[in-house]
Parts: structure tokens; sequence; C-alpha cells
């Protein structure tokens, strides 16, 4: 059950990024996935975000907010493939064909 909420998450968080014109800081992120059912902290959407990174699906630009860095997730073309169900990556959903 774990593994499916996981890559529910992530897609959520892919699809987050398409519905902000394909970048968003990790508080957007946070607050968009909240609309798809996902109510996580902070720390697990930059836990993703980082995966999603490592998979080649996001790049993270880092802001450095005095002792804070935040996260601002732009999405890749293979992040849109993935989002849009043409590519498929283990650990994320595959969007259902209504979306």
């Amino acid at each position: 059950m774990h593994n499916i909420i996981t890559a529910d998450q992530r897609l959520a968080l892919l699809q987050s990024l398409v519905a902000c014109n394909n970048d968003a800081n990790q508080g957007m992120l946070q607050t968009c996935i909240a609309q798809f059912g996902h109510s996580i902290s902070m720390d697990l959407v930059r836990t993703h975000m980082l995966w999603l990174e490592e998979q080649g699906l996001i790049k993270i630009n880092r802001l450095q907010m005095g002792a804070t860095t935040m996260f601002v997730g732009v999405i890749t073309q293979r992040g849109l493939d993935v989002a849009n169900g043409v590519a498929v990556v283990d650990g994320v959903k595959k969007p259902n064909p209504e979306y």
C-alpha cells in the first residue's frame, strides 16, 4: 500500500508542476498536491522532489533564503512525458486516461 501511495504522490507532484506552468516552489507543490488528496509534510515534498530529480523528471533550483534552502522544481521533457502518460517510470503512477 505504501508504494501505491508514494507513486500517486509523485504523479501528483508532476501534474502540479504542469498545472503551474512547469515550475513551482516546494510550498506551492505542497498546496497543489493537497488538491489531489495528499496532505503531506514539507520534508516529504522535498524527498519526493529529490527522487524525481534523480530520475531526470524534474530539475531543482535551490534558492538560499538566509539559513533555509528553498526548492523550486522545474519539470523536464521526460517528466512531462510521464505526467501525460506517454512514458512510464517505476515509482510514479501512470495517469488515468482522463487526465
